[in-house]
């Protein structure tokens, strides 16, 4: 008994320690409670000081606590499950969540077969094949939960959907699992008949039991409270449930994880909540870390030779990869974009608890020996250890915040317009093609966005020299300004006949050069359209975090691409839109096909082979493009970067975190927009 009670301090304490370890590196407190039992194991202990802590006699009484805090925890587990999840997003959910099954349980079971020989006898390659599928096909569903509220991507669409993806993946690996471990005990004498009664089983606690629980809520309600008596009836339902399942050979897992999904959920917040409150504390704290040290201790690297690492790499390599492309494949099958397919596919690689869970049941039920467990619990560290950092990376903090507000806003029911922002040079009454290009822009807008266009033209005057002063009229300074306003004006209204919204936003400034990026910023533009001659130029290029198209060339814009922008001499034909596309980003030649699609122009993409990939692309999708030099009397536009070419009409920086461009979806776009937008003339001065 002392050498019992000297193992729990140990256990506890490692736990908590290695635990708080690693959620300050950032990683779930599981991965520091399995690597704390691995460490107390024969790992690093050995057999002189490991065998004397945790030798064979001691683990029995150590595995039944572990296994305690299991059937809590799975209750808990079935009881947090929001089963609300998949409404809503059940047809995305759901291939995303075959997608992210049957492509790693395919490839798990065939690593199976060809490994069946060195680890399984002949009579058990069925339930080891089917469990390594099972096993590869997991992801860890409060684990994942736990990443995404660190992040706060639980209030995002994208982290709903990853938590609605698990909760259908977890139903599918449960069940594998089930069939696995009743194919495992059906060699047994009793259990050749009792794994038949699963199935009454289950319509029992769904159709019996289920109906029955509900009545706990309005004694719940009569009490005021989680009586004693209460609480006792649920763990009675509750074991009784778990060793059901277990006398069945279906394990005792399943039985705390159906009596949690049976639970009343209507009316029953509160009481649930208290019964939560109450188990946590026991489970999560003291049995539940104990039960992952358990795991690490049956964990020995020490016995691991050359061709275990060759296993190992195999087993990542299948984990990982049937797993995120998968995934991937079927949330692009669902049209979403390139990013959050790769982010929701790095989510449900995510293994950890469940994974261990399962691999706990194989070893127990002699399915798994000790070198495959051994490696499978490292892929299970490694798969969860690498999910938080490959999260932040696909989709980095600026995405998470952005997609929170756009979130808040709609709960709100406030659409946010998207915003194309025109920095208007003097003369403000010459800037009609600089007003028309960025209308045009603000038609393009992301194929994903149902935002309304909205134009704003902002212009900083700088104060004049002299002191302001009013008389019997207004003095010459203030009917200048005055008279930009009113032009400003007309050229909102411009904007407003061709479809988007036009505001004016216009003002003194005592330095302009030094205002205007403060007065960009405060836009919180979605594009911005920006002459280079502006004052102040680099330092509002700089501060935006949007996409930005420079406006080259002399102090009056587009001198030297007529044709496009409204100011073609009578009889001449109107020249094609020319990008160069090379290395780098889509943003580019983004913004040259909106302009050749939205002017009815040709497209010509100049850059090698890349840009004649695309061209190739945008034929086949009903662009008319090809690739090839820029024909003279076209509007050039390339990629506003450090070797970016000399003559180009527009340059093109990238907003951050920009996507890839679905050139699909953004033709499509272009085409479902209004028809063809003819350039507007310049404003001329009475």
């Amino acid at each position: 008994m002392d050498l019992l009670l000297l193992d729990l301090v140990i256990v506890l304490a490692a736990a908590r320690l290695f635990g708080a370890l690693a959620r300050r590196l950032g990683q779930p407190p599981v991965i520091g409670e399995i690597v704390a039992g691995i460490l107390l194991g024969p790992t690093l202990l050995g057999p002189l000081i490991g065998d004397q802590l945790f030798g064979p006699e001691m683990r029995p009484p150590l595995q039944a606590l572990a296994n305690v805090g299991l059937v809590l925890f799975m209750f808990v587990v079935g009881l947090e499950l929001d089963q609300k999840l998949v409404r809503g997003k059940g047809r995305i959910a759901v291939t995303v969540a075959l997608g992210s099954t049957v492509v790693p349980f395919v490839l798990g079971c065939v690593l199976a077969l060809a490994v069946a020989g060195e680890h399984v006898g002949g009579g058990r390659t069925l339930p080891f094949v089917l469990f390594m599928g099972a096993a590869m096909a997991a992801t860890a569903f409060p684990v994942l939960a736990r990443i995404l509220t660190d992040r706060g991507m639980q209030r995002i669409t994208l982290g709903g959907l990853a938590l609605a993806s698990a909760a259908v993946i977890d139903v599918l690996a449960w069940t594998v699992l089930a069939v696995v471990v009743g194919i495992a005990g059906a060699g047994e004498a009793e259990g050749q008949w009792k794994v038949l009664l699963a199935l009454p089983y289950a319509l029992v606690m769904f159709l019996v039991v289920k109906p029955l629980l509900a009545r706990l809520v309005p004694a719940y309600e009569k009490a005021g409270r989680l009586t004693p008596g209460l609480l006792s009836l649920v763990l009675i339902g509750l074991i009784g449930s778990a060793w059901a399942t277990e006398w069945m050979h279906v394990h005792f897992i399943f039985g705390a994880f159906v009596f949690g999904t049976v639970m009343p959920r209507e009316g029953a917040e509160r009481l649930n909540h208290e019964i939560l409150e109450r188990l946590e504390q026991l489970a999560v704290l003291l049995l539940l870390p104990m039960f992952f040290v358990v795991a690490g201790l049956n964990v020995n690297l020490r016995e691991l030779d050359l061709s275990s690492l060759g296993t190992l790499a195999a087993i990542l390599a299948v984990a990982i990869g049937g797993k995120l492309l998968g995934s991937y494949a079927a949330a692009r099958t669902q049209r979403l974009p390139a990013r959050q397919s790769w982010t929701l596919a790095a989510l449900l690689n995510t293994r950890g608890l469940t994974e261990i869970v399962i691999l706990t049941v194989g070893l127990q039920k002699g399915v798994l020996d000790d070198e495959l467990y051994s490696l499978m619990v490292v892929m299970a560290l490694v798969t969860t250890a690498m999910t938080g950092p490959l999260v932040r990376r696909l989709y980095p903090d600026r995405r998470v915040a952005r997609d929170i507000a756009d979130a808040e806003r709609a709960a709100l029911g406030v659409t946010a317009a998207h915003r194309v922002l025109v920095i208007v040079p003097e003369p403000v009454a010459e800037q009609a093609p600089l007003v028309g290009l960025a209308t045009t822009l603000a038609l393009s807008k992301a194929p994903s966005s149902k935002a309304p266009s909205e134009v704003v033209l902002g212009h900083l005057r700088p104060y004049p020299a002299g002191r302001l002063e009013v008389g019997s009229g207004l003095s010459s300074e203030l009917a200048e300004l005055a008279e930009t306003l009113q032009e400003l004006e007309t050229l909102a209204a411009t904007a407003r006949e061709r479809g988007p919204d036009g505001r004016v936003v216009s003002r003194f400034g005592a330095d302009v050069a030094g205002e205007l990026p403060g007065l960009a910023t405060g836009a919180r533009p979605d594009l911005l359209v920006l002459p280079a001659g502006v004052p102040g130029y680099a330092g509002v290029r700089d501060g935006a975090t949007c996409r930005v198209v420079t406006v080259t060339g002399s102090p009056r814009p587009f001198e030297q691409a007529p044709h496009l922008l409204g100011r073609a001499k009578p009889g001449s034909e109107p020249g094609p839109v020319a990008v160069h596309h090379g290395s780098g980003d889509d943003s580019a030649a983004h913004v040259a096909l909106a302009l050749a699609t939205l002017w009815g122009r040709p497209l010509v993409l100049t850059g090698g082979n890349r840009a004649s990939a695309l061209a190739q692309r945008l034929v086949r999708l009903g662009v008319e493009a090809t690739s090839g030099p820029v024909p003279e009397g076209a509007l050039v536009v390339a990629a506003d970067t450090a070797n970016a070419p000399e003559g180009a009409h527009l340059l093109v920086r990238a907003e951050q975190d920009a996507d890839p461009v679905d050139w699909t979806e953004a033709v499509s776009a272009l085409r479902a927009s209004a028809a063809p937008v003819t350039p507007v003339t310049p404003v001329t001065r009475p």
